[in-house]
């Protein structure tokens, strides 16, 4: 017996060196990477939330069914203001915040912006419950730029990855159809859960704000994007003042010309944004700019053709209709725009003065 307990705490003692614990009560030293960790997570973990969002579902008999999402959120200020995506609070009919402290707060929704894919909502606890983070700016930004991600991936709870930035300028359409520009792409492990929370520089600042992945799986394999926060400071102010962002609006519904379709249709250029439909009453009628007036087949697809082609907007040349609806979304409602469109076969100028756009309406 005593042989044994001899081994025993032999084996007890070579365990502890391995592990960094032998000698008189020492801890392995941690690297300065390493030291950076802890030091944000200590410092950053505090601001990030867990949102839960119930939305109300039906069963085959039409019952109403209540069912729960998750996602993450940064404290922004110390109103209470929390950023998170879109589709985080998309159609909740009940939401609820999580703080570090375990405590939950019910919130309600200040602004969306389902453009860009980011929400603004709210809750009444005290002051020293709330710490904002704070906001970095991305125009700064390297690749290979060591990056870490906090939020509560499948609702386990804060939880800390790290990574750098693999690219810059990606862009991924939104579920509203539109461009989400300038994205921050990652290979810091995101996952369902992690939508919503911030995505830190070394210095604790958010950067970006994590909101989707690319996987075969549905889980993180090294993929993930981020939205710019030079984009979310841009649009917080408006989502807390009046619960929307403004977006300037032509009234025109494009859609790309590419080469083989411009064959076809013996046209003079290549490429461009084809005017498929005017909004009646809208800017683009107003200025003359014409729709489509018949149906071709191309291959498998419908395409709506006999309207103007749009190849040029101001001095810049357009390619396709994102490359239109980017240069039309860095513009303010009033200001006039001057499109270059190609017209029973000849160029002509048609000028717009762009709206606000309606809320209901897509562009």
């Amino acid at each position: 017996m005593l042989r044994r307990r001899i081994k025993y705490f032999l084996f007890l003692a070579f365990f502890s060196c391995l592990t960094g614990f032998c000698g008189q009560g020492q801890v392995q030293a941690l690297t300065d990477d390493e030291r950076n960790n802890v030091t944000i997570y200590q410092k950053a973990s505090p601001s990030v939330v867990n949102v839960i969002s119930t939305v109300i579902t039906r069963d085959f008999f039409l019952n109403a069914i209540p069912r729960e999402g998750s996602g993450s959120g940064s404290i922004v200020d110390a109103r209470g203001h929390v950023l998170t995506n879109n589709h985080v609070i998309r159609d909740a009919k009940k939401l609820e915040v999580t703080l570090a402290d375990s405590s939950k707060w019910p919130a309600k929704l200040v602004g969306t912006d389902p453009d860009n894919d980011l929400a603004v909502i709210k809750i009444d606890a005290p002051a020293d419950k709330l710490k904002p983070l704070p906001l970095g700016d991305s125009q700064k930004l390297q690749v290979g730029q060591k990056v870490l991600a906090i939020g509560n991936p499948f609702g386990l709870g804060l939880t800390l990855t790290t990574g750098i930035i693999s690219s810059l300028g990606r862009n991924i359409r939104s579920e509203v159809g539109t461009m989400i520009e300038d994205l921050i792409q990652t290979d810091a492990s995101i996952n369902p859960g992690n939508s919503g929370g911030p995505l830190l520089n070394s210095e604790g600042e958010i950067i970006g704000i994590n909101t989707a992945i690319i996987s075969p799986t549905g889980a993180s394999v090294g993929i993930g994007f981020a939205i710019p926060v030079n984009t979310a400071k841009r649009i917080i102010p408006q989502l807390i003042a009046k619960g929307y962002v403004i977006y300037p609006w032509a009234g025109a519904s494009v859609q790309p010309l590419f080469p083989e379709l411009a064959q076809v249709l013996k046209l003079k250029v290549e490429r461009g944004a084809m005017v498929i439909e005017v909004t009646q009453g809208g800017p683009a009628e107003k200025a003359g700019l014409r729709g489509g007036n018949r149906q071709i087949q191309v291959g498998n697809v419908v395409i709506i053709v006999g309207g103007d082609v749009i190849t040029r907007i101001d001095q810049s040349e357009v390619k396709d209709a994102d490359d239109l609806i980017k240069h039309i979304r860095e513009r303010k409602p009033g200001e006039v725009v001057i499109l270059k469109v190609l017209r029973d076969g000849q160029f002509k100028e048609v000028k717009i003065t762009l709206q606000e756009r309606p809320r209901a309406t897509g562009r």
